[in-house]
């Protein structure tokens, strides 16, 4: 039974989980009433804008670090941190026969520019530059990186051609259960640190309803049928 009127819920998403976002806001609405208002970007850049009071309900992070360090500082509710996603890396690109099913093409190097999302604001770009490490590559590459602020940048930089290849989220690129389009590797979870996405309520969404349900929703059958489809894990 959907209220007969709704609140509005105010949330700071990773930018790897805009798809998502996108067919989960008006299934929430539809079953709830409330409305979410999404706000995109990068983890680390959040961090910032919500220790500096900016007006967020609710983080999806990119990363559980994050969460946890807001929890510790104050600027989130205790008890409210949980893991919504397992994000998966994939190196990709728009050209059908450069990226072959190993990721042979990072030690031959048939290629000049390199995406990553930057390391240090950006748990994808984290995951890009251990990945590297662990293939061998990564002193080698590091010349031709293209460095994007977030996933969302670092997708758009191969995808216009600016980078013939880059490190991007596997659900920017999916399509019916596989790499839609172009070529790619999905890199091995063993090869970086898990990508654990943690939710959580922050300081101001304490009182709103709507931040409640939001949360709430994200633990649905529905909302994990989503989730799964964009190519994320879900935590056992």
């Amino acid at each position: 039974m959907v209220p007969a009127w709704g609140g509005e819920v105010s949330v700071a998403v990773a930018a790897n989980f805009t798809g998502p976002i996108q067919v989960l806001a008006p299934l929430f609405e539809r079953e709830t009433g409330h409305k979410l208002q999404a706000a995109f970007g990068a983890t680390g850049k959040f961090y910032a804008q919500i220790s500096n009071g900016a007006p967020f309900e609710v983080l999806l992070a990119a990363d559980d670090e994050t969460p946890a360090r807001l929890l510790k500082e104050g600027q989130g509710v205790p008890g409210s941190a949980y893991t919504y996603a397992v994000g998966r890396l994939v190196l990709w690109s728009p050209d059908d026969k450069l990226i072959d099913e190993r990721g042979e093409v990072l030690r031959k190097g048939a290629f000049r520019h390199l995406a990553l999302a930057n390391p240090k604001t950006a748990p994808y770009g984290l995951a890009a530059q251990q990945t590297m490490a662990r293939l061998g590559v990564l002193e080698t590459l590091r010349p031709r990186f293209v460095q994007g602020e977030n996933i969302a940048q670092t997708h758009q930089f191969v995808s216009t051609g600016n980078a013939e290849l880059g490190f991007v989220a596997y659900s920017q690129v999916i399509k019916n259960g596989r790499i839609g389009g172009g070529s790619g590797w999905l890199v091995p979870a063993e090869f970086h640190d898990p990508i654990r996405q943690d939710a959580l309520l922050l300081h101001k969404g304490r009182h709103n309803p709507a931040a409640q349900a939001w949360l709430a929703f994200l633990k649905g059958d529905a909302a994990q049928t989503v989730i799964r489809s964009f190519g994320y894990e879900l935590p056992r």
